[in-house]
């Protein structure tokens, strides 16, 4: 696996592919690469001839008192699960090379309505930054997919629709979230709960379920969301959100709304976790 820095590197070797008539898959991350990230490699390999992969703890997605400098740095495991997983060329900029001007003089993407809500609001300029960096990487990398999880539900649907309206040449593909035994959605910030508060967090995952199960045997949404309020706030949650919305585009959902989504968000200790889940009612 080629392990560069590089802008003009990266867009050498992506070239050189594109000449020979390959397609590549790019998969952006943060690094503290789990399982979840792996599968995002092995899918991006079942649809394209390369996989790129960038790592890139962004400073613009963070916003004040938010764990930027506590962030996990784990290239070498990081580098060797790629090689495992096949990932061909791994981008790592620094800031500096990717904000050379600093973050106060960087032009910025933003998405309006989609990102406004939920993380939106309570992170603050979090989607500017996840939509900056994005755009940033798409147009370095120049490949033909991009691959991100279903985890980030909200995220995903922000770069979709920034990729949409800027009219890039890519293709979005999102892949289903990698779960633990337990049903805990696999994160990176999973690393910060203790052993009791892993078994507490599994809670977020039963308690959508049961959401969604009131839903679909004619409770209404605001009687399914508030009987999973308080199952998470009984097991010690403190609730961020916990919202069911029109899937396809998050609007407050209607009698008439079949496509569905639970987006949920939550604090344990100091860790705040999210998830979603997905059905038709």
């Amino acid at each position: 696996m080629i392990t560069t820095a590089n802008i003009a590197e990266i867009r050498a070797q992506v070239k050189q592919w594109h000449m020979q008539g390959d397609t590549i898959a790019f998969v952006p991350t943060m690094g503290n690469l789990h399982k979840g990230h792996i599968t995002l490699v092995t899918e991006a390999l079942k649809r394209a001839d390369h996989v790129v992969v960038s790592i890139f703890v962004n400073p613009m997605q963070f916003g004040q008192n938010e764990d930027l400098d506590a962030y996990p740095r784990t290239l070498q495991a990081d580098s060797e699960a790629l090689v495992a997983a096949g990932a061909e060329l791994l981008f790592t900029p620094t800031p500096d090379i990717i904000y050379p001007k600093g973050l106060a003089q960087q032009t910025f993407v933003e998405v309006p309505h989609i990102g406004d809500e939920f993380c939106g609001a309570s992170r603050p300029g979090h989607f500017r930054g996840v939509a900056t960096i994005v755009c940033k990487l798409f147009n370095i990398v120049q490949a033909d997919i991009a691959v991100f999880g279903r985890k980030d539900y909200q995220q995903l649907m922000v770069i979709t629709a920034m990729a949409e309206d800027l009219s890039l040449p890519i293709e979005i593909v999102g892949i289903d979230t990698i779960r633990e035994a337990s049903g805990l959605a696999m994160s990176s910030r999973n690393g910060y709960l203790t052993t009791e508060q892993k078994h507490q967090a599994a809670t977020i995952k039963r308690t959508m379920d049961a959401a969604a199960q009131h839903v679909m045997d004619g409770k209404t949404i605001t009687e399914s969301e508030a009987v999973a309020a308080d199952m998470l706030t009984q097991a010690g949650f403190k609730i961020d959100y916990f919202s069911i919305r029109n899937a396809a585009n998050l609007a407050i959902a209607t009698a008439d709304d079949k496509h569905l989504v639970i987006l949920a968000a939550a604090y344990l200790g100091n860790t705040r976790l999210i998830d979603n889940l997905t059905f038709q009612r």
